[in-house]
């Protein structure tokens, strides 16, 4: 940062950590034993939509990685695209392999900085649930990693009402996960993913 910056009082955004991800596994603990929620094994790579060879060159090669994993439980990684044209890569593993399933999301990430892909890349996010069939409320939750600040938000769409937060949830899972995740205070990033996959 310059001597005009800090005159003009602008501050530097962080970057990225991926390395972030990886305090998931310990949210994951504190979510189940303070909220009632378990991972789903689901999680996503959101980033805008690109086109050109050198995208489909590096989205095949993160397929290819990924999909090379012999323990992986359910379908191959899929790309899909939701209703606002942003592009999603999705992971799916069983609930119990939540490492498996950030280590994934991390080689995904990884693989677009490294190809130059790194300005596209919006968020990454896991999906948790309270276990409907067993007496939960269906409420689902999904632990949002924002590329570009470096930290996590809490996002828990109502079950019954269409495009609605639950928003003490959210409020109190940001107290909750302080000393798991960074968590991001600036409550206007923290962006409704509206029918996101993995959720």
């Amino acid at each position: 940062m310059g001597l005009l910056d800090i005159l003009l009082g602008r501050t530097k955004p962080a970057p990225p950590d991926l390395d972030q991800l990886f305090g998931l596994p310990s949210a994951a603990v504190t979510l189940e034993a303070a909220a009632g929620l378990r991972p789903t094994g689901q999680g996503a790579v959101c980033f805008a939509t690109v086109e050109g060879a050198a995208f489909e060159q590096t989205h095949r090669e993160v397929q290819a990685l990924l999909d090379a994993d012999t323990d992986r439980t359910g379908p191959p990684v899929e790309l899909s695209k939701d209703a606002y044209g942003y592009s999603w890569l999705v992971s799916r593993r069983a609930p119990d392999q939540l490492p498996e399933l950030v280590n994934d999301l991390h080689a995904v990430n990884s693989a677009m900085e490294v190809n130059g892909f790194g300005p596209q890349l919006l968020c990454s996010l896991v999906g948790f649930a309270d276990g409907e069939a067993a007496g939960g409320t269906g409420r689902r939750l999904a632990l949002v990693y924002l590329y570009k600040r470096g930290t996590f938000y809490p996002f828990a769409p109502l079950p019954d009402r269409p495009h609605q937060r639950d928003n003490a949830l959210e409020l109190q899972l940001k107290a909750t996960l302080a000393n798991d995740l960074r968590v991001e205070q600036d409550l206007s990033r923290w962006f409704p993913l509206w029918g996101a996959p993995g959720l």
